[in-house]
């Protein structure tokens, strides 16, 4: 029986496949902005941060690729990715709502506030793993590949508009009068409420992609032109073989991604404390103050601006990306973002911190999509899962290394004056950039397969 070609999805079916994510990014903004301040509130020291952030990669390196090669070797009634959207936005949900609530806990859990922190950021992290990595795989089961930029473009726009929901939510409801204050030893309400609102939010999308998006089965891939994918079923020693077998292109834009996300890591962590220490003028330790939850809200602000300034970046990825290829988008959009946290050193001015979010913006719209669309040139269909959860390793390593690193370095050579350390940061950005310029080849595009991209761009 002859092959056909996978469909073109129309914008609604890709917007309607890709809605869990704002709901997931939500998520991520919520911790991203917040996490540090939770902690410190709760007693950590700055210099200890990111030894309480390894959770997050920790739990990327171990969960994706077994979730990933689990979606590869499902088949439920649900579909293939639905049935792990399901179960991670549940657990994420809960960990959203435990995670603000860690103080209040300690009376029924005869634990440490810090430990059961720990406990309560793992259970979201595990989760949104769980939830995530579906996602990236399921652009790659059902568009066609010229059309993989756009559909990992719509997802960025998404994760865009959820970031900057979940990350300035505390600052909204701040203005709306709920206090941003609290006790020492625990969280504000303003916090705690952003990330109730976080958990309704994550539920609502994802099941809404569940009910609106209609998976392939094992038939139906069969059938396709090109798709190696079949009903069979892999082993799980499977998994470390296809490890062994990563395609070239994969290990060079591993190490592009390696410096990118060792940057992102850093600005995730230390923003709040050098904001605090570099723009508020207060010391290290204190970390109870108003003035420290003022910068709290203002790292949620411009964690927020980035994630907006990502927005029409994605938009513009596809156009950009046909003049001057995947790979050159991607390096320019690297140095921009790597320039951007090296001017958070520069410039005083809180007000003026947009000018470092702009930069910022461009390279997360790219780091969203680029590296995904080059890599899925060069991976087997029925393998789509398993390998993007194999890739995640070139994203969680490094925030691993940072995470033991990190907080010596900045209590060792910098006396716990996190800016500095931004800085750092923003150099491996900028090295990530020159490695794409230099490093990375992508395929060239047929004629017919840039037209039928280039259409799918309108709305």
């Amino acid at each position: 029986m002859a092959k056909k070609i996978k469909p073109n999805l129309s914008m609604a079916q890709i917007i309607n496949m890709s809605m869990g994510f704002l709901g997931i990014q939500m998520a991520f903004g919520l911790q991203n902005g917040n996490a540090s301040r939770i902690l410190q509130n709760l007693g950590a020291d700055v210099d200890k941060l990111s030894f309480f952030w390894l959770v997050a990669p920790i739990t990327g390196l171990i969960v994706q690729p077994i979730i990933g090669h689990m979606g590869d070797n499902t088949w439920s009634p649900l579909g293939r990715r639905k049935p792990y959207f399901l179960i991670g936005a549940i657990l994420c949900a809960l960990g959203l709502v435990l995670l603000p609530n860690s103080a209040s806990a300690t009376t029924f859990f005869a634990a440490n506030v810090l430990l059961l922190a720990v406990v309560f950021l793992a259970i979201m992290d595990v989760s949104v793993n769980i939830a995530m990595e579906p996602f990236r795989a399921l652009v790659g089961d059902m568009l066609p590949k010229h059309q993989a930029t756009i559909g990992f473009s719509v997802q960025t726009i998404l994760i865009g508009i959820g970031a900057v929901i979940g990350s300035d939510l505390p600052r909204w409801l701040t203005k709306l009068g709920v206090s941003n204050v609290a006790e020492k030893g625990q969280v504000a309400d303003n916090v705690i409420y952003a990330f109730y609102i976080g958990a309704a939010v994550l539920l609502i999308s994802i099941i809404y992609t569940i009910i609106s998006t209609k998976e392939y089965s094992p038939e139906e891939f069969a059938s396709f032109e090109n798709d190696d994918i079949v009903p069979e079923k892999s082993k799980f020693s499977d998994m470390f073989r296809d490890f062994a077998k990563i395609p070239n292109q994969m290990k060079k834009l591993g190490i592009v991604q390696f410096f990118s996300w060792f940057a992102l890591f850093t600005m995730w962590v230390y923003t709040t404390s050098a904001l605090a220490t570099h723009h508020f003028g207060l010391s290290p330790s204190d970390t109870s103050s108003q003035a420290f939850n003022d910068a709290g809200d203002t790292t949620g602000y411009l964690f927020g601006l980035y994630n907006l300034f990502a927005i029409p970046f994605a938009f513009l990825l596809t156009p950009i990306a046909k003049r001057i290829g995947k790979k050159n988008t991607h390096a320019i959009a690297l140095l921009a973002g790597g320039c951007g946290l090296i001017s958070f050193y520069f410039i005083q001015d809180v007000k003026m911190l947009w000018i470092s979010m702009l930069g910022l913006g461009f390279a997360w719209a790219s780091i969203l999509a680029m590296p995904y669309a080059m890599l899925i040139e060069s991976i087997p269909q029925r393998k789509m899962g398993v390998y993007m959860g194999i890739f995640n390793f070139f994203i969680v390593l490094p925030q691993i290394i940072n995470g033991f690193f990190g907080g010596p370095i900045v209590k060792k050579f910098f006396n716990n004056y996190a800016v500095d350390y931004i800085v750092v940061g923003g150099v491996c950005m900028v090295l990530g950039g020159l490695i794409t310029f230099f490093l990375i080849k992508e395929e060239k595009e047929t004629p017919k397969e840039i037209e039928q991209e280039i259409e799918q761009v309108h709305f």
